[in-house]
């Protein structure tokens, strides 16, 4: 298992955003909207308008073609297979951590502690959607009906992935278990964290994942074929692209 922590400028702003947002907490209450409000108050309190080069009001309006997709969600309703608390409604993925995913990890936070990558820059760049998961274009995509896959802790990501495609799912990619740590950091919880299969680099049998180790969030990755006690595999219902304006 890699050891070393990927290093990032110390004016990133991922990294020197306050330790704690000032968004409120998820409350399964909401509506549709309301929850896209916070996820996007949450983005803006942990520095990615000026990741992407975009100040506040820039940053909200290039999102704000989302909010047609969710206006008639409700965050209560799920996939029966899905285990209620396993469930996240939705997520908004940003194109910039699919493309840059390390300059979005220290954003997941666990109480003070900012994330961590134990992959660095040269490989994740080499890590690509798997065959069949076809990925939204556009700034911003919004990821829903996601089970963070605790019914698969044991089960290694190769039998965990034929599983989860079986059922008609998709796994997720690095970027999108970085949305919802980031997002909902809540869902990821001890012994019970979870594989990310559908970003692989076809040339190893690596499969990140996000885990917690020394009480903050870590992207690195297992083996394929290796079951852990504490790590399941996320998987998906849908991804729906932003609707052009």
């Amino acid at each position: 298992m890699p050891t070393v922590i990927v290093s990032h400028p110390e004016n990133l702003p991922t990294l020197t955003a306050p330790v704690s947002p000032t968004a409120r907490s998820y409350d399964p209450k909401a509506d549709g909207g309301a929850e896209l409000d916070r996820q996007v108050q949450t983005y803006v309190d942990l520095g990615f308008p000026e990741l992407l080069g975009l100040d506040e009001p820039a940053f909200r309006a290039a999102l704000l073609p989302l909010r047609g997709l969710v206006a008639d969600l409700r965050l209560d309703a799920h996939d029966s297979a899905v285990p209620e608390d396993d469930h996240v409604p939705f997520v908004v993925v940003l194109d910039h951590a699919a493309r840059r995913p390390n300059d979005a990890v220290p954003a997941m936070r666990r109480g003070t502690k900012h994330g961590v990558s134990v992959i660095d820059d040269e490989e994740i760049e080499t890590y690509r959607p798997v065959d069949g998961v076809d990925l939204p274009d556009g700034v911003a995509y919004l990821l829903g009906g996601i089970d963070v896959g605790s019914r698969y802790v044991n089960v290694t990501p190769e039998t965990a992935l034929a599983s989860v495609v079986e059922a008609g799912r998709s796994p997720l990619t690095i970027a999108e278990g970085l949305a919802v740590v980031i997002l909902r950091p809540d869902m990821l919880r001890p012994n019970r964290c979870f594989s990310l299969a559908a970003s692989r680099t076809g040339t190893n049998q690596r499969v990140p994942a996000i885990w917690i180790s020394e009480r903050r969030p870590k992207l690195g990755w297992c083996w394929d074929r290796n079951p852990h006690t504490w790590l399941g595999t996320a998987s998906a219902g849908y991804r729906r692209a932003m609707p052009a304006v």
